[in-house]
C-alpha cells in the first residue's frame, strides 16, 4: 500500500552547504581538493627544482635569499623553521649560522621536496643540528613558542588557508621570535608588470616544459603568484595573525617582497 511521505524525510529535498572552494591558479576547487593538486605539481618538479629556480630567476633567487638571511637576525643556539623549506637552501644558510647549539627544522608538505633537500644537505655535508619534518603549515606539529625565527620561502601561495598558516606559525614562535615571508609579489612599476606578466605566462611554461616536461605545473607557479595576496594585503593579514611591527621590502621592483613580522 502506498503511504504518502513527508518532504522532509526524502533525501532527495535535502539541501548540503556548499563545499568550501579556494583557488589553484585560476581554477575555483574544493579546499580538500587543493592540497593534493598542489602536491601533485610539486612531486612533478622536485628533481629539477632547484635547475628550474636558476634557469627562471637568472640567479637572482640567490640575491633575494642572501638578503633574507642578513634580515633575520639569526645567532649562534637559536632555532630556526624552514617551512616549506623544499630544497634547503636556507636550511643550509642557517645551520652553520646556529651552530652546533642551535637547532634547524626544515620542514615542506611535500614529500618528494623533502627527499630532496635531505639529499642536498647530507651532500653538502650539513648533519647534526637539521631535523627533517614533513608537515602542514596549517597545523604545525611543534609545541608552542619552539622557535626564535620562521622562514617561509616561495611557499606560502601554495597553502590553502593562508590566514590559518599564519596563525600556526604565530603559535610556536617564541615571544620576541620573528617570521619572514619571502614571496613573489606585486611588481611596482607598470611597464615591468606587462613584461612580467608576458614572461610568466608564456616563457616560464615553454621552459619547464623543456626541463621538466612538465608545462602545466609551471603555469599554475604562475598564476598562483597572480592569485597571491599583494604587499600590504599581506602585511594586514600578518597584522590579524598577532604579528606586531610588520614591515616589507620589495625586492627587484616588487617581483619579490620580503615580509618581517614579530611575536612580543
Amino acid at each position: 500500500m502506498n503511504q504518502s511521505q513527508n518532504p522532509n524525510d526524502n533525501p532527495l529535498n535535502v539541501t548540503h552547504p556548499q563545499a568550501e572552494t579556494t583557488h589553484f591558479g585560476f581554477k575555483t576547487v574544493g579546499k580538500a581538493e587543493k592540497q593534493q593538486l598542489v602536491a601533485n605539481v610539486f612531486h612533478s618538479v622536485a628533481g629539477k627544482y632547484d635547475l628550474m629556480n636558476d634557469l627562471l630567476s637568472f640567479g637572482v633567487h640567490r640575491v633575494w635569499k642572501r638578503f633574507t638571511i642578513d634580515c633575520s637576525g639569526v645567532r649562534k643556539g637559536q632555532s630556526v623553521l624552514d617551512l616549506a623549506g623544499g630544497t634547503g637552501d636556507f636550511s643550509a644558510k642557517f645551520s652553520r649560522i646556529v651552530g652546533a647549539d642551535g637547532r634547524v627544522v626544515l620542514a615542506d608538505i611535500n614529500e618528494s621536496m623533502l627527499q630532496v633537500g635531505r639529499e642536498k644537505l647530507r651532500n653538502l655535508g650539513v648533519v647534526g643540528n637539521v631535523e627533517y619534518v614533513q608537515a602542514n603549515a596549517e597545523a604545525l606539529p611543534f609545541a608552542d613558542a619552539s622557535f626564535d625565527c620562521i622562514i617561509i620561502s616561495f611557499g606560502l601561495r601554495n597553502v590553502t588557508d593562508k590566514d590559518k598558516a599564519l596563525q600556526s606559525m604565530y603559535r610556536v614562535l617564541k615571544p620576541g621570535g620573528r617570521l619572514l615571508v619571502l614571496e613573489f609579489s606585486k611588481p611596482i612599476l607598470d611597464p615591468l608588470s606587462k613584461l612580467y606578466n608576458f614572461y610568466s605566462f608564456n616563457i616560464l611554461p615553454k621552459v619547464g616544459e623543456v626541463v621538466v616536461n612538465d608545462a602545466e605545473s609551471y603555469r599554475y607557479l604562475a598564476e598562483s603568484i597572480r592569485m597571491h595576496p599583494d604587499q600590504d594585503t599581506l602585511k594586514t593579514m600578518m597584522g590579524a595573525a598577532g604579528f606586531e611591527n610588520v614591515d616589507y621590502y620589495n625586492l627587484s621592483a616588487g617581483i619579490v617582497a620580503l615580509h618581517r613580522g614579530y611575536k612580543f
